[in-house]
């Protein structure tokens, strides 16, 4: 690179009580190139993003802009030095406007105040650089789905066109195709000289999108590379420490140990459909398999989901557990035939936050046998130990609060709940969604052992990747039905999926 950085960090130490969040920390901001920060949370990745952003202040090194050194003591100085930031957690306000939450602080003004034709004029302009033409800029955004407001949130942070933009996680709540429509975004500003950012869990991305990558652990800087000539397992090596060769091995053994389905389905759904939502679907589950659904958002993967767990109520249709038709009318029927289901909003609808981590694990048991047979606190205590020990949850107090816990230990306390109740089916809705790269490798690991025990497992994931390598089988689904289903194998590939679903329907259309 033979450019000056436009924006440097250099040496750059940042403390809190009884922490050093970065330790010596340099980064080089380039015009034009996609750089990407990579490392575990904790790794030292959002106070980066902090200290650029103006919310937190060095306690040594310095930050050069242009060459010059500068001092970023708030947001609003940040904005001024021409850097615009998308924070992970969407700093929005959901009873506010689009326009409002778009244009806040970048209003136009007038004799009168606000004006707010220009202000919607504006706004309109920066939504349909992100393909958003179409979205009402007078609808509150509490309302419209998480993809668009994360879109929304990146659409704030261009409207002062940046010379800088920083993207925390910005594809955490995006689909394939809205990324790759947020990808096309990043190319443009690039080709503007805009120097960019990128934070992301999702390797397949990083490859795809970025230019350069320093990667951080424990706050310091393990290294600076090119995107294109450091591999996937060298870059999760660096990040996590250590030799970490075993992670090839998770989807190779996967394919390895791969056997045809044998004997008779454990679950079985005939027809199953919800009017609007799902199409009439055929699916079997068998004893000791990962069947992973793959499509985009509104395929009906989480829908059709939903409808073999007892969570929705199907409009016509038949299910099957070991041969016997059954009927579930909710969650609690299903758990009675031993079908459980983990959602992907786990903080929501999973996780009882409040409960301590002991009584979460337990509270599963304690339902399937109901309240006049309570857990005895001996069995409790030992299936609380068990799970800790054995879903690697780490070394927490059992009487904390659930909500306390990082992503991946919430999700594997999730994992020890729904397995504490013996499932013949467990459906796990995007498991590993917005969770760091080593709790995902972790959960991954547990995911594949438990089809050793012999339970059927439907593996639902956004990453076409993931469910690439944890999958057995797949099922393709599309605009709510189900395409197609591919026994997995060397001859499938992210690409495969991709295809599949892109022509379907083509010759449809002709």
């Amino acid at each position: 690179m033979t450019a000056e950085p436009l924006l440097e960090l250099r040496e750059v130490t940042v403390t809190f009580p009884n922490v050093v969040a970065l330790d010596g920390v340099s980064l080089r901001l380039y015009p034009g190139e996609v750089h990407a920060l990579m490392g575990e949370n904790g790794a030292g990745k959002s106070t980066v993003i902090k200290v650029l952003n103006g919310v937190c202040p060095v306690d040594a090194g310095e930050v050069l802009l242009d060459g010059e050194a500068i001092s970023i003591a708030s947001p609003a100085a940040s904005r001024a030095y021409g850097i615009g930031t998308a924070f992970q957690d969407i700093h929005l306000g959901p009873k506010m406007t689009v326009v409002e939450n778009v244009m806040l602080g970048h209003e136009a003004r007038g004799l009168l105040g606000i004006n707010w034709r220009a202000t919607k004029a504006r706004a309109a302009e920066v939504l349909g650089d992100l393909g958003l033409d179409d979205l009402n800029l007078s609808a509150r955004l509490g309302e419209l789905p998480p993809a668009v407001q994360q879109l929304v949130a990146i659409a704030r942070a261009m409207v002062s066109r940046p010379r800088v933009l920083l993207l925390d996680e910005p594809t955490s709540s995006l689909e394939p195709q809205e990324v790759q429509r947020l990808f096309q975004i990043i190319r443009a500003l690039k080709g503007r000289g805009v120097a960019i950012v990128f934070v992301s869990h999702f390797l397949e991305q990083v490859y795809a999108i970025s230019d350069r990558m320093t990667v951080l652990r424990d706050g310091r800087v393990k290294g600076e590379f090119k995107t294109r000539e450091i591999d996937r397992v060298e870059l999760i090596s660096k990040m996590l420490g250590g030799d970490i060769e075993g992670l090839r091995q998770i989807g190779s053994e996967r394919r390895a140990h791969h056997q045809e389905p044998e004997g008779e389905p454990v679950l079985e759904a005939r027809g199953i459909a919800q009017d609007g939502v799902v199409e009439p679907t055929d699916l079997a589950l068998y004893r000791g398999e990962i069947v992973g659904f793959a499509g985009l958002r509104g395929s009906g993967r989480t829908e059709l989901a939903a409808l073999i767990s007892g969570i929705s109520k199907p409009d016509a249709g038949e299910i099957s557990i070991d041969g016997v038709r059954v009927r579930l009318s909710g969650p609690g029927d299903a758990l009675a035939h031993r079908v459980v289901a983990s959602t992907e909003q786990r903080a929501e609808l999973g996780i009882v936050g409040d409960l301590s981590v002991a009584d979460n694990i337990v509270i599963g048991l304690q339902a399937l046998r109901g309240w006049r047979h309570p857990v005895s606190k001996r069995e409790r205590d030992e299936l609380v130990t068990w799970s800790i020990e054995n879903f690697g949850i780490g070394a927490v107090p059992v009487d904390l609060p659930a909500r306390f816990l990082s992503g991946g230990a919430q999700q594997k306390v999730m994992l020890a709940r729904l397995f504490a109740t013996r499932p013949l089916v467990m459906i796990l809705d995007e498991p590993t969604r917005g969770i760091d790269i080593a709790s995902k490798v972790d959960l991954q690991a547990k995911i594949a052992k438990l089809v050793d025990r012999g339970m059927a497992i439907v593996f639902i994931s956004s990453e076409f990747s993931e469910v690439v390598r944890m999958s057995d089988r797949i099922v393709v689904l599309k605009d709510r039905s189900k395409i197609g289903e591919l026994s997995n194998g060397p001859g499938v590939s992210v690409d495969t999926l991709v295809e599949m679903i892109a022509a379907h329907g083509v010759e449809d259309d002709d």
